[in-house]
């Protein structure tokens, strides 16, 4: 099972642990190149995404493309930046 997590690289909190235990974590620059990021890391076979809130209020493509997708699973967690 491969399992990646998408925040904004100014987030320097959210998914620490999965990024000390060597999980891919991947920081964005444009919070709006999500979708981007998504279809790339689908194209990786990644099959487990894993969102901070903050960006996947940028994606137009969650809901559209990957809510009736058995095999590609997101799942959205607060993110830990403070405010």
């Amino acid at each position: 099972m491969r399992i990646s997590l998408i925040k904004s690289n100014k987030d320097t909190e959210s998914f620490l642990l999965a990024k000390g235990l060597g999980m891919k974590v991947v920081e964005l620059e444009d919070n709006e190149d999500v979708d981007n990021q998504i279809s790339k890391l689908i194209q990786n076979n990644y099959k487990n995404i894993i969102l901070t809130s903050e960006i996947a209020g940028f994606s137009e493509d969650i809901i559209k493309k990957y809510k009736n997708d058995d095999n590609i699973k997101i799942f959205i967690t607060p993110n830990k930046r403070r405010q």
